[in-house]
C-alpha cells in the first residue's frame, strides 16, 4: 500500500479523505455525541488538537449539502452501523469559526463577526429563492448577509437563520461554532471586555438558550469561560474539559494510534524518543495522549523539534505570570525542573475576575496544554500538575525569557552580570525598562500594588538562560531573612551571586542611590550569604548586587 501523504495544516475533512492523505479515524465521536442527546455541548481542548478538523468532519456527516457524498465515510467507524449510514446528510448545518477574531478594539471585533455571520448567510443564499421567506424576511436576510443590519439584528441572526432553515427543510438545524472563546481572550487583553461581552452574551443566548429552532449545538474552544459571562441561565449546556472522561479519545492521538502511524512510515525504531518528546497529555482517565500537530510534523520531517510549541503563543498566560506573586513563580520554577505542584483552582474562567484570582493561571495553562493532571481530588478542587512533556518544557524555558524581553538586551545583561560590569548592567537594564515597563506594568495589574513582583519577575526572566550552569533560587530563607534571588554555580570554584530588589520609597529614601545602599545593607544584616557559606563557598567568591527600581529607572550597585 502506498504511504499516505502527510498534509500539514489541512483541517478540511473532505479534502483529506478525497486525497487519501494521512488521517486517523475519529468518526466514533459522531456516534457518542449523537447518542448523548445533549442539546448544547462545549468541548475545550488545547490549540492544534484537531478541534477544527473534527468540526469539519461533523459538518460533512450531518449536512444536507453532503448527502450525495456518503463515500467520504466509507471504511470509517461511523459507517459500520446502518443507522448511521442512513443518518448521514440529513440535517441543515450552520458552521462558523471565531478562530480569526483577534482584534484590538470592539468595533473591529464586531465587524469581523459581522463578516463571519454574513458568510454563513451567504452559504444559505438558496433560501432567498424559496417560498418559505416573505418579502420582509428576505430583506432582513440580505441586510445581515451584506453587513448592513444593526447590532441587535446580528445578536438574533443565528436564531433567525435557524428559523428559516427549519421551515424550508422541516428539520431543525445543527449549529457548530469552532474556537468560540477567541474573542473573549482578545477582548480581555485588549481592554474592551464589557463591550464585547454584552454583544456575545446576547448572541449566544439567542442562539443557544432561547432558540426554539435549534436541533443541537457543538462548540469548541481552549478555555471554559464562566457561565455567568456568556451562557447565563443556559441550563442545557454540557461542558467537557480536559479532566472530563467523556470524548476522552476523540481529540489528539492515542499511543496505539501514534505507534501504528510510526510503523506505517518505517519509523518504528523511534517510538521511545517520540514518547519522550510528544507524549504526556491527559484527557479524563486517558493518559498517553499525543499532540496531533507535533506527530504529523514529525512524520513529515522525521526530526525531533518543538513543532506544537513553536505555534503556541498565549498572551493571557504571559500577562498573568508576569504579574503573579512569588509563590506562583516558585511553583513555575519547580515545574521547569521536572517537579509537580498541587494547587486548587476552578476550571471555569471568569475573565473579568482574573486580576483578583491570579491562581487562574494554572487553569489556563492546563487548558492550553502546558500542564497535565497527575492526580486530582475533584471534590476539593485540588490538582497535582506537571509540565506535559519535553517539548513543552523546552518551549517554556525559551518563552519565559521572551516574555521578559523585547530586544537583545538580556544576553548583554547576563554577560555584564557574570563579568561584574556594573556600568553595563545599569545601561542595559535602563534601556530595557524604557521599552517594556509600560506594557508589562501599565497600572492595571497586581504588580502595581506590589511593584517588586514585576521587577523580580523581570530579572528572573533575564537570567533564565543560566539554568544548567547555576542553581537559581528565589525568595528562600537564609540567615535571618528571605533573599530575593540566589545564583549558586554548578561548577565548583565559580562565583556565586545574591541579588536583592528594592523599589524606591520617597518616604524612606531620598534617591535611588540610597535605595540601592539599603539593599546592600539588608544583604549583610540579614546574612543572606549564610546558605552559600554553609555549602563551602568562600566569602570572596560571593558577590552581592542591589537593584533599586523607580518606574522605568534602575540603579544596580555591587556590595
Amino acid at each position: 500500500m502506498d504511504t499516505r501523504v502527510v498534509s500539514i495544516g489541512n483541517q478540511d475533512f473532505e479534502n483529506l479523505i478525497v486525497n487519501n492523505d494521512f488521517y486517523i479515524d475519529k468518526t466514533h465521536f459522531i456516534k457518542e455525541w449523537w447518542e448523548s442527546r445533549d442539546s448544547v455541548t462545549l468541548i475545550t481542548r488545547p490549540r492544534r488538537f484537531g478541534k477544527t478538523l473534527l468540526m469539519s468532519m461533523v459538518e460533512k456527516f450531518f449536512s444536507l449539502e453532503y448527502r450525495e457524498k456518503p463515500y467520504l465515510f466509507h471504511g470509517l467507524h461511523i459507517f459500520e452501523e446502518e443507522a448511521y449510514r442512513k443518518l448521514q446528510g440529513t440535517y441543515p448545518v450552520i458552521f462558523l469559526s471565531f478562530a480569526s477574531v483577534k482584534e484590538n478594539n470592539f468595533q473591529s471585533l464586531y465587524k469581523k463577526i459581522q463578516r463571519i455571520i454574513g458568510e454563513a448567510y451567504r452559504k444559505k443564499d438558496y433560501l432567498l429563492k424559496s417560498e418559505v421567506l416573505n418579502e420582509a424576511e428576505k430583506y432582513q436576510f440580505v441586510k445581515i448577509r451584506d453587513r448592513g443590519a444593526d447590532l441587535e439584528d446580528y445578536t438574533e441572526s443565528l436564531s433567525l437563520l435557524s428559523d428559516y432553515l427549519s421551515r424550508l427543510h422541516d428539520k431543525k438545524p445543527i449549529i457548530l461554532l469552532d474556537e468560540y472563546d477567541t474573542p473573549m481572550q482578545e477582548a480581555y487583553l485588549g481592554g474592551y471586555w464589557d463591550e464585547m461581552i454584552a454583544f456575545i452574551r446576547g448572541l449566544f443566548n439567542s442562539t443557544f438558550k432561547t432558540n426554539p429552532y435549534l436541533e443541537r449545538a457543538l462548540l469548541t474552544g481552549i478555555t471554559r469561560v464562566s457561565k455567568e459571562s456568556v451562557f447565563s441561565d443556559l441550563n442545557n449546556l454540557k461542558v467537557i474539559t480536559t479532566t472530563t472522561e467523556k470524548y476522552e479519545n476523540s481529540f489528539g492521538f492515542t499511543e496505539k494510534e501514534v505507534f501504528h502511524a510510526l510503523e506505517e512510515r518505517g519509523l518504528g525504531s523511534q517510538k521511545e524518543s517520540v514518547k519522550q518528546w510528544y507524549d504526556g497529555f491527559t484527557f479524563g482517565r486517558l493518559k498517553d495522549v499525543y499532540n496531533p500537530w507535533s506527530i504529523i510534523n514529525f512524520l513529515d520531517e522525521k526530526k525531533f523539534l518543538p513543532y506544537w510549541a513553536n505555534t503556541s503563543s498565549n498572551g493571557l498566560i504571559s500577562r498573568l505570570l508576569q504579574c503573579a506573586d512569588q509563590d506562583i513563580k516558585e511553583m513555575l520554577e519547580t515545574l521547569l525542573k521536572g517537579g509537580t505542584i498541587t494547587v486548587s483552582f476552578d476550571e471555569q474562567i471568569a475573565f473579568n475576575q482574573l486580576d483578583k484570582n491570579i491562581t487562574a493561571v494554572w487553569s489556563l495553562m492546563l487548558a492550553s496544554g502546558y500542564l497535565k493532571v497527575e492526580s486530582a481530588e475533584a471534590s476539593e478542587g485540588l490538582y497535582t500538575l506537571s509540565l506535559t512533556n519535553r517539548e513543552v518544557r523546552q518551549m517554556l524555558k525559551g518563552t519565559i525569557k521572551g516574555w521578559f524581553q523585547e530586544s537583545n538586551h538580556y544576553g548583554r545583561f547576563v554577560h555584564a552580570l557574570l563579568s561584574c560590569d556594573g556600568k553595563a548592567m545599569n545601561a542595559y537594564l535602563n534601556r530595557l525598562l524604557v521599552q517594556i515597563a509600560s506594557s508589562f506594568d501599565g497600572g492595571k495589574r497586581p504588580s502595581v500594588t506590589e511593584p517588586e513582583r514585576f521587577y523580580h519577575g523581570l530579572i528572573l526572566g533575564l537570567i533564565a538562560e543560566l539554568e544548567g550552569k547555576y542553581y537559581i533560587r528565589s525568595n528562600r530563607e537564609s540567615g535571618f531573612g528571605r533573599y530575593d534571588v540566589m545564583m549558586e554555580p554548578v561548577k565548583q570554584g565559580s562565583t556565586a551571586y545574591v541579588l536583592e530588589f528594592k523599589v524606591f520609597d520617597p518616604e524612606e529614601e531620598g534617591s535611588l542611590e540610597e535605595t540601592a545602599k539599603a539593599g546592600l545593607k539588608q544583604i549583610e544584616e540579614k546574612q543572606y550569604k549564610t546558605e552559600l557559606i554553609a555549602r563551602g563557598f568562600p566569602k570572596e567568591n560571593i558577590r552581592s548586587y542591589a537593584f533599586a527600581f523607580e518606574g522605568k529607572k534602575v540603579l544596580v550597585k555591587e556590595g
